[in-house]
């Protein structure tokens, strides 16, 4: 068995996500839904579209502010700071950055050089598309045909997306996962890990951030959602993504230019 992963650039990036760390406490960036959450204003650290390092940048703002000195901080006392003040990532956020990164290492720049912005209508809105790419990068965004392609299960490789969108019952957000680790046995995917920005019911406000899991490949000729998927210990009609995985249209897809 051989193993392909993303760049040691992405797996930075996913890393200080998941284990955002000021002094010594330690935790996962909460998650940050834009649906049903209020932003302050229009930063991006507000509007769940901010890099680790502006999310750091603000949080040692809201201490040096509030004169709160960093050595009392507790894990549990930065999420919730983090929560009491709407700031975290969403899905996209956070895929945006982990792929920004490995564009970088391929040597193909910055990622918004390359998207085609299709929420962005008009002269003004392309304007600000451009002068803001990530605030205006969604999954719609990412699973167009525009910027990606579908890919089969035997093509896969780290850095390459599974995107769900267009929920049947109408109940999800669209949602994306990045593909960060790919097991294979004589040639053939028969394992791939993937990193995601979520937030399910049973993780109460504090418990949402940067979650992975894995999809064991059974049939590399029937399609992602054929595959038995499992995340924190759960597989099967239990795993709630799975279930958003049956209901939505969900596709491998690949940045054209990756």
């Amino acid at each position: 068995m051989n193993t392909k992963i993303l760049s040691n650039r992405a797996f930075d990036v996913i890393h200080q996500y998941k284990n955002f760390t000021i002094g010594t406490s330690i935790i996962s960036i909460p998650y940050f839904n834009n649906k049903v959450s209020r932003s302050r204003g229009t930063f991006r650290t507000y509007i769940g579209k901010g890099s680790p390092k502006d999310i750091f940048e603000e949080v040692d703002s809201i201490l040096k502010k509030d004169h709160f000195p960093i050595e009392k901080l507790t894990n549990e006392t930065l999420k919730k700071l983090l929560v009491d003040k709407n700031i975290g990532v969403d899905c996209s956020g956070f895929a945006y950055y982990v792929l920004n990164a490995e564009s970088h290492e391929l040597n193909k720049g910055p990622i918004d050089k390359h998207l085609s912005f299709v929420n962005c209508k008009g002269l003004l809105s392309k304007m600000r598309c451009s002068l803001r790419p990530i605030e205006n990068c969604d999954v719609g965004t990412f699973a167009n045909d525009k910027n990606s392609l579908t890919i089969s299960i035997k093509d896969m490789k780290p850095g390459d997306m599974i995107t769900m969108t267009g929920d049947q019952e109408d109940t999800e957000r669209d949602h994306i996962l990045v593909i960060h680790q790919i097991d294979y046995q004589n040639f053939v995917p028969i394992k791939i890990y993937y990193s995601h920005s979520v937030a399910y019911p049973e993780d109460g406000i504090m418990g949402t951030g940067i979650r992975q899991g894995s999809i064991e490949i059974l049939n590399n000729q029937k399609t992602i959602v054929e595959q038995r998927w499992t995340e924190n210990n759960i597989e099967g009609d239990n795993n709630r993504l799975f279930i958003r995985a049956k209901k939505s249209k969900t596709e491998l897809r690949r940045l054209k230019w990756f």
